[in-house]
């Protein structure tokens, strides 16, 4: 049992897709830092994609993303124009005049909304990467889509493209939070979307749902989940809303005082993690549930799982090249091989003007040293497998266990209050502690500063 649940709950805290976290990126890693992490780039490494697509046909208020309203198609053809450009930018450095096409085994279209873009532009695109990388036969392709925007060219698309995995946008189907939330969509239109997807050829399927929406409430939640599961997606990923509209303007239409409170935000997420296994998903690190069958739950079984930008990940690749305005990627570094974060130009008009220029359009990032690496490592075990062993952790990067010896205190206060279990160098977070992940990781975040301001409530 977790004491003090409430107090936990509400503590601000990074959602550790990365570490360090965006939030610690800086200057002082820019255009010319990324071109000589490409350069340094050993040729067999792995690779894999991300293109952010910045834009969507209408903005949600509770929306998080980097991400701009268009109602004519004239800045999304540029935007696809210069997409094409960074590509052949990236691909030229790496192949460094040899010609030499860089394996791919995973692809991921982001946004924003992906298929604001074409059909014709979308297998364009596609079919760049496959000119420009060596895109292997078993790569996950995968597309975030909105139900309401996907059509019979994009579904052509996709079949051209061999994608086979899609995560469709639900949040929530009860009409009084979609109203509060901006986002008008019917289940029929996400039933037809889905079974469009399916006769597409699209193998994979995951459902992205939010809690701590305005208006929402543990029976009318329970019934979207009842409608979700009857669609059989083999992914459900289950978020909790994250109000930060100091950092997010559209949020502010949000109104506030229907936001459910943080013990109801605990009852969300313990009830629908009941439903949901009940219904015969895995759960999968802290906020995924899986089928038994799929990649991700058998993944996560046997220690595989991983955990980037997009999320929890079968990707094994150990490079991340990212496209797009604000588009986030990272470089593996080693011994006398630097590596560590690069983010792209936040905003379209910079990073064009870059691109347009011949010039590599990264803004910030942060160099990962030996020390970061370690901590990284220990976050990621705790995210993904709810456990770690510091020992093993430890040896694996050559460093002493003892190196984590004065994050122990810090543990053994948050193991008094049910939210880990420590047995020498092992930690593990109990089922009912789950939701509380992030404060072990913490323990472990020597960039971590309490700056309420930064992030959203940690559950």
């Amino acid at each position: 049992m977790v004491r003090n649940a409430a107090r936990y709950a509400v503590a601000k805290l990074p959602r550790y897709t990365s570490y360090p976290t965006a939030a610690e990126f800086g200057p002082e890693v820019d255009a010319g830092t990324y071109g000589a992490w490409l350069d340094a780039l050993p040729a067999e490494t792995e690779l894999s994609l991300y293109l952010h697509v910045p834009f969507c046909a209408e903005l949600c208020h509770y929306c998080g993303c980097t991400t701009t309203a268009v109602k004519r198609y004239g800045p999304v053809a540029d935007f696809v124009e210069v997409l094409a450009l960074e590509i052949g930018l990236v691909a030229d450095r790496l192949a460094d005049g040899g010609g030499e096409r860089r394996p791919v085994t995973h692809i991921h279209w982001g946004g924003g909304t992906p298929t604001t873009l074409s059909g014709a532009d979308m297998e364009w695109i596609g079919n760049l990467l496959k000119e420009r990388f060596d895109i292997r036969a078993d790569a996950e392709i995968a597309v975030e889509i909105d139900p309401r925007r996907v059509g019979e060219k994009h579904l052509a698309a996709f079949r051209a493209l061999g994608v086979n995995r899609a995560s469709v946008g639900v949040q929530d189907f009860d009409p009084v939070v979609q109203k509060a939330i901006g986002r008008i969509q019917t289940i029929e239109e996400t039933r037809g979307a889905i079974a469009g997807l399916r006769a597409a050829g699209v193998e994979g399927v995951n459902v992205d749902l939010v809690y701590g929406l305005p208006y929402q409430t543990p029976e009318g939640f329970s019934r979207t989940l009842q409608e979700v599961v009857a669609m059989a997606p083999d992914r459900i990923a289950l978020f909790g809303y994250a109000h930060v509209p100091w950092m997010k303007r559209n949020q502010a239409l949000i109104p506030e005082a229907a936001l459910p409170s943080t013990e109801e935000r605990l009852i969300f997420a313990e009830r629908s993690a009941a439903e949901l296994t009940a219904a015969g998903y895995v759960t999968v690190g802290l906020d995924h549930f899986a089928r038994p069958d799929d990649p991700l739950a058998q993944a996560a079984a046997g220690g595989d799982l991983h955990r980037n930008f997009q999320g929890y990940t079968t990707d094994r690749a150990s490079a991340l090249l990212a496209f797009g305005p604000s588009a986030i990627g990272s470089l593996p570094g080693g011994v006398g091989r630097p590596g560590g974060y690069v983010q792209n130009h936040a905003t379209v008009g910079p990073w064009r003007a870059a691109i347009r220029e011949g010039r590599l359009a990264t803004t910030r990032g942060a160099a990962v040293d030996a020390d970061t690496r370690l901590d990284a490592a220990v976050i990621e075990r705790l995210m993904c497998a709810l456990s770690v062993d510091l020992a093993e952790v430890a040896v694996a990067h050559r460093r002493c266990p003892s190196r984590f010896a004065p994050s122990l205190p810090a543990i053994d206060r948050l193991a008094a209050d049910g939210l880990v279990v420590r047995s020498g160098w092992k930690l593990s977070v109990p089922v009912e502690a789950r939701a509380f992940v992030r404060h072990v990781c913490a323990v472990f975040d020597g960039y971590r500063r309490d700056l309420p301001q930064r992030h959203a409530a940690a559950v």
